[in-house]
């Protein structure tokens, strides 16, 4: 049996009337598991979404285009935001990643709940002036539908998305992955119909995987009865791409007036990124090489995409205040789910 690795397939069929993705991202929702200590509830919710923003950014054109997908709901999960791009990469966390639930009466986790009421957003840059936006209300909260009910009503191209996470006993991940389905303009009724009989049949997203399918053959399934042309294949991964010197940029835009207050208090300052929850620790000598920066003269101010910085004043081990500091690092402007 070949080694497992994560990857998605792209595909048509029907004579390009239907253009398919499928992924399989066990190793990166566990990755993003591991990195945020997400509970069973939250690593479904998460997984999801980053499995769909996945597929989503395979539908980027240019190598520099960028995808958020942002979720913000009332429910105690509080909100979900995922960055993507067109090379299988993915970053994600959820706001209150410990919050779980009682399962729902058929045994999967209730993510729907988690979520809650809100709204979904899809944020495109594309390196133009002003990216792309656009924001539906949730459908269900249980992510693939809520997908599916964006593009129909913000890109108007009729889809159906299938998203599952199964989980371990002991809380890692068993299974992530999905599929996106898409009808092209000018698709028949018949076409129409012959794949919605085929969504019809599929109950569980996990279960294909779980039985050892690979993302092509879930397409298969998906796509019975039709002529399937694979078009590519692309490995995906859990990457961010925070590093110091990002976050000393971040910091620059606080201001000289913040960056005083902060030396002021004579402690290390710690910073974690949102995304991959890594430490970025700042002593009160490189707060004040920091602060000289911000007075040079010919200093250049750093690109709007620069992380943004979160403080807040929080107890340590000792019970003492501390100063502590999250840095949003986004690039742009048993359980699953099926629509």
């Amino acid at each position: 049996m070949a080694e497992y690795k994560d990857y998605m397939v792209r595909a048509t069929a029907a004579n390009a009337m239907i253009r398919a993705f499928a992924v399989t991202s066990k190793d990166t929702v566990e990755k993003a598991r591991k990195a945020h200590g997400t509970s069973s509830l939250a690593t479904a919710a998460l997984g999801r979404l980053m499995s769909g923003a996945l597929m989503m950014g395979d539908m980027l054109k240019n190598d520099k285009d960028l995808m958020t997908l942002q979720i913000e709901g009332d429910g105690p999960l509080g909100g979900i935001t995922v960055t993507t791009d067109n090379k299988g990469r993915v970053k994600g966390y959820v706001r209150n990643p410990n919050v779980d639930l009682p399962k729902k009466e058929n045994g999967h986790l209730d993510v729907g709940t988690g979520v809650g009421n809100g709204t979904l957003t899809v944020i495109r840059d594309t390196g133009l002036k002003d990216p792309y936006v656009g924001t539906v209300q949730l459908y269900t909260g249980e992510i693939a539908e809520d997908l599916t009910y964006y593009f129909a009503a913000s890109e108007q191209t009729p889809s159906s998305v299938g998203l599952g996470v199964l989980i371990n006993t002991d809380y890692t991940v068993k299974q992530a992955g999905g599929f996106i389905v898409q009808l092209m303009p000018g698709c028949d009724e018949e076409t129409i119909t012959k794949l919605e009989d085929n969504l019809k049949k599929i109950q569980s997203v996990t279960d294909i995987l779980d039985a050892g399918k690979t993302p092509e053959e879930l397409l298969q399934i998906v796509l019975e009865g039709f002529d399937i042309e694979f078009t590519g294949t692309m490995p995906v991964q859990f990457y961010c791409n925070c590093d110091k010197d990002r976050v000393e940029r971040a910091l620059i835009l606080l201001g000289r007036d913040e960056i005083d207050a902060m030396i002021a208090e004579g402690k290390t300052v710690e910073l974690k990124c949102h995304f991959c929850n890594k430490s970025y620790d700042f002593s009160v000598d490189d707060l004040k090489v920091i602060r000289g920066k911000t007075a040079l003269k010919k200093y250049k101010r750093p690109e709007p995409e620069a992380p943004v910085i979160t403080m807040e004043m929080v107890p340590d081990e000792n019970g003492e205040m501390k100063l502590e500091a999250s840095i949003d690092n986004s690039d742009s402007k048993d359980e699953e789910s099926k629509n």
